[in-house]
């Protein structure tokens, strides 16, 4: 089978591959263009990042709740390729998977102590702290995914469009003068964006893995460690790429998701479980009844610019980040529901399980601090990476748990690879919704690179800049993309209202 060749492959790898390239030689001069130009995003354009996802919320909201949740995306007779639960475990698994077992019990101690606006250590600052972890991960998070992925699947299902960045651009567009080089540059921005995004993840859920080696088996913190967790992390997901999505990567979903709910239900129920659950439901109400209010903070009176570009921003530019990837992915497997379903299953679902997983781990994290013998919080700000193997040495059974986690951890690097693979490929071969394998192979080799020059810094906030870099032009092309799919929604469904009236004239006429 050959490459397909056209000019959004040939540009985006020798970029991407450039660049690698340019991590693995000077990884110290990459870090600083990256950390410089996610540096002017988060200080400059704070207000319209968080507006712009914001909009996100609201619209997904709308649609929903509009006539036009009714519409399918795909034909109307079209069925759901998957099954709701297989379904739900791809998409969570491929749109934050390792993310939720690196930060479950961190985020949440990292803001007990350091809460913005307010004094830390304190049950208020327990209570804010699990306001802003829910935030960060809630429906702002899966809203950029699910309508990243919507304005996608609108095109592809019920449009039978290429499954390309730029389908809604071309499609609603299409006659404008030089929207061609228009929706080439999106195409590729696009990729870069899934690239770095990809990059960054890959490098903190690697030196997460090799955190858990260190604690079980003994394994040394080095470099050389990390690039052997890297190539045959490279292995694994090159051989489920190659499979794909209704075998390695639906499979792999469903292990992960099986593993993970064994993780939470072994926290639940062996930790403080009363104390958890009140944990759940207290940060839920708490979580929307303050919703409004900090979908539009920034904190400009308190000088607290920097913890805002640290933290908040940081995350919602991180899913920008994600957005093209996970979207096409979620729209590639979405064929078949409503709208009003798609939101429920991409947004309100994985938003519900994200509260309580870190209910679960943030939870047993203040219990050990408030009512037991304390001491994590100093482990979590040692070495961030250890932070989830530290909540495991206050429970039995601490080995098993660390071993199921790594291999969690693990599989889910694996997944997500695997999918942001298969989706580069699909928009490098002109949307191919099943893309030949020598393309997989060429951007798994590229992904690599990027991620073993990220990993050659050793450092977190590396990874996050390196993960959040191909956010900040790709947002410009994610608010056309929505205006062209805003537009063609509702030339395709405003006139049904006139429709019956209009069909009977000629159907009289056809009669006399």
């Amino acid at each position: 089978m050959k490459v397909t060749i056209n000019t959004v492959f040939i540009v985006s790898v020798l970029m991407c591959g450039g660049i690698g390239a340019w991590g693995v030689i000077d990884p110290d001069s990459m870090t600083g263009a990256a950390q410089a130009l996610t540096g002017f995003a988060l200080d400059s354009l704070s207000w319209f990042f968080l507006l712009l996802c914001t909009a996100f919320l609201i619209l997904s909201v709308l649609l929903a709740a509009s006539p036009y949740g009714r519409i399918k995306l795909g034909h109307d007779d079209d069925k759901p390729e998957f099954s709701t639960a297989s379904w739900i475990a791809m998409l969570f698994a491929g749109g934050m998977g390792a993310g939720l077992l690196f930060w479950g019990a961190a985020e949440p101690i990292y803001h007990y102590y350091s809460p913005p606006g307010m004094p830390g250590e304190t049950a208020d600052a327990a209570r804010h702290a699990m306001i802003i972890t829910n935030f960060h991960w809630g429906l702002h998070a899966w809203s950029i995914y699910g309508v990243c992925a919507l304005v996608i699947a609108y095109f592809v299902f019920r449009k039978d469009a290429p499954s390309l960045i730029s389908t809604p651009i071309r499609f609603a567009f299409g006659r404008a003068p030089g929207i061609d080089g228009v929706a080439n540059v999106a195409d590729i921005l696009g990729v870069l964006a899934v690239v770095f995004g990809l990059a960054g993840s890959l490098a903190m859920g690697t030196l997460q893995v090799r955190a858990g080696l260190s604690e079980v088996f003994g394994a040394s913190q080095t470099t050389s460690v990390s690039i052997y967790i890297l190539l045959a992390l490279a292995v694994c997901f090159f051989i489920s790429a190659s499979t794909g999505v209704d075998k390695g990567i639906k499979i792999l979903s469903n292990i992960n998701m099986l593993l993970a709910i064994f993780v939470l239900l072994f926290i639940l129920f062996m930790g403080p479980t009363r104390f958890l659950f009140e944990v759940f439901v207290t940060s839920l109400g708490d979580y929307i009844s303050e919703l409004i209010d900090i979908s539009f903070r920034l904190f400009p009176y308190q000088g607290l610019t920097d913890w805002t570009a640290g933290w908040t921003l940081t995350y919602l530019i991180w899913w920008l980040a994600w957005g093209p990837f996970v979207g096409i992915f979620i729209a590639r497997i979405s064929r078949g529901r409503t709208i009003r379903e798609f939101v429920v299953g991409v947004i309100l679902i994985p938003t519900l399980f994200s509260v309580l997983w870190f209910a679960a781990f943030g939870g047993a994290g203040f219990y050990i601090e408030f009512f037991g013998p304390g001491g994590l919080a100093d482990l979590v700000f040692e070495d961030v990476t250890k932070a989830l193997f530290a909540l495991f040495s206050y429970f039995p059974l601490t080995d098993m748990l660390s071993i199921v986690a790594v291999t969690l951890i693990f599989i889910f690097l694996v997944t997500s690879a695997d999918s942001g693979t298969f989706v580069v490929s699909m928009m490098t071969t002109n949307g191919n919704l099943n893309p030949p394998t020598p393309h997989k192979l060429i951007w798994a080799v590229v992904i690599t690179a990027l991620t073993a020059g990220t990993l050659f810094t050793g450092s977190i906030p590396v990874a996050k800049a390196m993960a959040i870099t191909g956010a900040v032009p790709f947002s410009l092309i994610l608010i056309i993309q929505i205006i062209g799919f805003l537009r063609t929604l509702r030339e395709d469904h405003a006139p049904r209202e006139e429709e019956p009236e209009a069909a009977r004239q000629p159907a009289a006429e056809a009669n006399q």
